[in-house]
C-alpha cells in the first residue's frame, strides 16, 4: 500500500471513530433526512443558516463506517459556506467517489476516491450529502438513494 491510500484510508477511520458535529442542532432552523435501504445507513441534516450562508452544520444517523465519516467530513468542509459553494464540493465529491480522480489539490475530501472501487458504496459516500442538499433547498423529501443516480 502506498502512503497516500494509508493516508486516506486513516482519514476515513478517524472521522468514523471520532465524527466532528455529531448531534442534533439546537440552532438548526433547516433539517432534512437520507435514507439507504440498501445499505441500511441513516442520517439527518442540521443546518442553521444565516441567509444563503451555512453557519452551522451537523449530522446524527447510524450506519456503515463510509456513511458515518463521510457525513462527518461533509460537515467540516460545508460550514460556512453558501448553497451555490455547497453544491460545487458535491459535485467535486461525486466525482471523486465516481471515478476515483482526486482533486488536483489534495484535502480531506481525496480520501474517498477509492470508493469508486466498490460502487454499492457510493450510495454510503454520497447519503449525507443528499440530504445536506435538501436541507439546503428546503426540501422535506427525505433523500433515498434509491432516487439518486450515484
Amino acid at each position: 500500500m502506498n502512503d497516500l491510500t494509508d493516508l486516506y484510508q486513516s482519514v476515513i477511520l478517524d472521522h468514523n471513530r471520532r465524527p466532528r458535529n455529531r448531534g442534533k442542532l439546537p440552532t438548526a432552523n433547516r433539517v432534512a433526512h437520507g435514507d439507504n435501504p440498501s445499505c441500511g445507513d441513516q442520517c439527518s441534516v442540521f443546518l442553521r443558516l444565516e441567509g444563503d450562508r451555512i453557519a452551522d452544520i451537523s449530522f446524527d444517523g447510524a450506519g456503515c463506517a463510509i456513511s458515518q465519516a463521510s457525513a462527518s467530513l461533509m460537515t467540516t468542509q460545508l460550514k460556512g459556506k453558501t448553497a451555490a459553494e455547497a453544491q460545487a464540493l458535491y459535485d467535486q465529491f461525486h466525482h471523486i467517489v465516481t471515478t476515483g480522480e482526486p482533486p488536483e489539490e489534495i484535502n480531506d475530501i481525496a480520501a474517498f476516491a477509492g470508493v469508486h472501487s466498490f460502487p454499492a458504496r457510493i450510495k454510503c459516500a454520497t447519503l449525507g450529502w443528499h440530504a445536506a442538499l435538501n436541507a439546503l433547498k428546503n426540501d422535506p423529501t427525505e433523500a433515498t438513494t434509491e432516487t439518486h443516480k450515484d
